[in-house]
């Protein structure tokens, strides 16, 4: 950009992004709707595409065009000075299972938006579509589409970690508003027989309770 002084960077080392070596958070489901989270919602203030995203946000891999400053400028989720300024991440291990999740997840929500939005703009009585936060859309579309495309899962758990999700990054107001949605929209999905739910998703077994815990 004209007139904006830029520096220029030479060489981009792993050691630049500040990943713990000594730590590290074992991977659960609970997380990954986490990481879905923030890279549905990261992908509506960029350019970069859900792959980049996905490898940054699930393993903190950072992409940057060292060739073109104008495209690190633009593109770059962090500059390499920013990332060494925050505290060392601690990496997860993620099993397989999770990121075939992770991203089939992304996905369904991602292919279905129009029906998800659809069912949130019916329940949310009063309150107009485009005033509805977007985490909260997105933590709804997410469930939704775990309604719908996840046998597995069960029903009462989705709308629990999509209730908790709200929690952690979005306000306390918020998940009695995501709460009564998820409800009236599960309910209409069911009297049209549009959800399927396995035996293993029927089940609400104790450990499945456990929302801390991975559920399988």
């Amino acid at each position: 950009m004209q007139g904006k002084k830029t520096k220029k960077i030479e060489s981009i080392s792993p050691d630049i992004f500040a990943i713990s070596k000594t730590q590290q958070v074992q991977g659960n489901r609970r997380l990954v709707r986490e990481k879905v989270l923030q890279i549905l919602f990261a992908q509506n203030y960029c350019d970069t595409s859900l792959n980049d995203l996905f490898d940054h946000i699930f393993f903190r891999i950072f992409k940057f065009d060292i060739d073109d400053e104008a495209k690190i400028e633009i593109n770059a989720i962090l500059k390499p000075e920013e990332i060494q300024e925050i505290e060392a991440d601690i990496p997860i291990h993620w099993k397989s299972s999770e990121l075939e999740f992770g991203r089939e997840l992304i996905a369904k929500t991602k292919d279905n938006q129009d029906q998800c939005d659809e069912l949130i703009s019916k329940f949310s009585k009063n309150w107009e579509f485009d005033r509805i936060a977007l985490v909260d859309k997105i933590i709804m579309r997410i469930a939704i589409a775990e309604f719908l495309y996840f046998p597995q899962i069960p029903l009462k758990v989705t709308i629990n970690e999509a209730l908790e999700l709200a929690k952690s990054y979005s306000t306390y107001n918020s998940s009695f508003f995501i709460n009564g949605i998820l409800d009236a929209a599960k309910s209409e999905l069911l009297q049209n027989n549009l959800i399927y739910k396995d035996s293993k998703g029927l089940i609400e077994n104790n450990q499945e309770k456990k929302l801390k815990d991975e559920i399988s």
